[in-house]
């Protein structure tokens, strides 16, 4: 078991896991900690799988928001991530343009990293518990 970040030798590797709906954001085994706490603020939920060997650690756009959210969420994070100096790939699948730009205009006018005001803004009481395991 091994993350996308690793096979590509990126970052963070963003992309719509098949036949699931769920949006990823994959980091190299031994991410810093810093970078996980990063896709944790920008409004990605960790998920962590222990095993004998290392502990499997990935994120994944909450899964009470619909298509169009996930995508914007997924998009959003590239420029914070950019900034904080990593390398980040996201597939065509989950890109979204007008995502990106309001992105770079919310760097340029704030500098602490947020999710996009939309997913923000879903009220606590509107998720479901999640029960997916990976």
């Amino acid at each position: 078991m091994g993350s996308r970040a690793d096979d590509e030798g990126t970052d963070v590797t963003i992309y719509l896991k098949a036949l699931t709906g769920t949006v990823h954001a994959d980091t190299p085994t031994g991410a810093p900690e810093q970078l996980l706490a990063l896709l944790d603020r920008l409004g990605f939920e960790r998920q962590t799988l222990a095993t004998a060997g290392p502990d499997y650690i990935w994120h994944e756009a909450p899964g009470h928001l619909d298509e169009a959210a996930k995508k914007q969420l997924a998009t959003h994070a590239v420029p914070w991530l950019h900034k904080a100096g990593y390398m980040v790939h996201i597939t065509d699948d989950v890109w979204d343009s007008a995502a990106y730009t309001e992105a770079v205009m919310a760097i340029r006018n704030q500098s602490v990293p947020a999710p996009p005001p939309t997913v923000a803004a879903v009220r606590i009481t509107d998720r479901q518990p999640s029960t997916r395991r990976r």
